[in-house]
């Protein structure tokens, strides 16, 4: 399987406390209905770490129920804790993921070295093809190109990363690294345009939950080389999604506006807080100026 196009870090839609079922049904059929190519669940934007295990295996197994085999569900199965994510990984596996976004250990800020033996024993472990998620903002610390480069060449499934730095040069620098058919995937919406343009192969998305045709707009004109097309969708869309990721930790905007649309409830889980009264007045304003409301 080759990782490219369009995938949602879907959002985990809850409702008194419980996951919602219907609504995230109705968010997969919405995605899958605008030619989206994969979906992320239980990524940071779907509040991974508030989920429970039994949760966090439920949410994938309902994403493959709903996708039936319509698009690719990339299921965030990694931890802090490599035990953690083999159990989840394999977890994922049995209820029929297609692949596995594997997130850069958090807290425990280990060693590139540490690093590599931590994915390659999650490789170990299953048949999936796995994404790496580099995202220093998160976890504190990166997976250098080299690491990258490394485990590329020793573990056939490890096929792919998501590239979430805020850092074009990194992908210069992956680019440079990497095997010519290894996928690196923008983890940032506003970066896709010059990510691709150096090389990338797709873009996990935050944005695409709320506008996920533009989205799929603007990364098939990116992989197709028709640029102008391309810049004029992220100069319309650029406050938009700029907007998603500045008024709030993610998921906190992205979950709010999806709910402003009537799509879910905007709960969110402890310790994530509600969207202030002063930025859910502006993120009203944002999505009004785009007919989103």
């Amino acid at each position: 399987m080759r990782f490219s196009g369009t995938y949602t870090a879907l959002i985990t839609p809850f409702r008194d406390g419980k996951i919602d079922v219907s609504a995230y049904q109705a968010l997969i059929e919405r995605q899958i209905a605008a030619g989206i190519d994969g979906i992320v669940p239980v990524g940071t934007t779907g509040e991974s770490p508030t989920l429970d295990s039994d949760e966090h295996i439920e949410v994938i197994r309902l994403a493959v129920e709903f996708a039936a085999g319509r698009c690719q569900v990339v299921a965030g199965s990694g931890a802090n804790a490599t035990a953690e994510a083999i159990e989840l990984t394999e977890a994922a596996e049995a209820v029929g993921a297609t692949g596995s976004l594997q997130v850069c250990p958090y807290y425990n800020k280990p060693s590139q070295e540490g690093l590599y033996l931590h994915f390659k024993a999650i490789a170990e472990s299953t048949h999936l093809p796995i994404m790496l998620y580099s995202v220093p903002g998160r976890s504190s610390i990166e997976i250098t190109p080299e690491t990258a480069a490394r485990l590329a060449a020793d573990c056939p499934t490890i096929t792919a990363i998501k590239e979430a730095g805020g850092s074009v040069d990194r992908v210069n620098q992956l680019v440079q690294a990497l095997p010519a058919d290894f996928a690196i995937l923008s983890g940032d919406d506003p970066l896709t345009l010059p990510f691709i343009s150096c090389g990338a192969t797709g873009l996990v998305s935050v944005a695409s939950n709320l506008i996920p045709e533009a989205i799929v707009a603007l990364v098939k004109a990116c992989l197709a080389g028709d640029f102008p097309e391309a810049l004029a969708l992220q100069k319309q869309f650029y406050p938009l999604m700029r907007g998603l990721m500045s008024l709030d930790v993610n998921p906190v905007p992205i979950k709010t506006a999806v709910a402003l649309q009537g799509h879910c409830s905007d709960e969110l889980r402890l310790p994530l807080a509600p969207l202030s009264r002063e930025n859910t007045a502006k993120l009203t304003a944002l999505l009004q100026s785009y007919q989103l409301l």
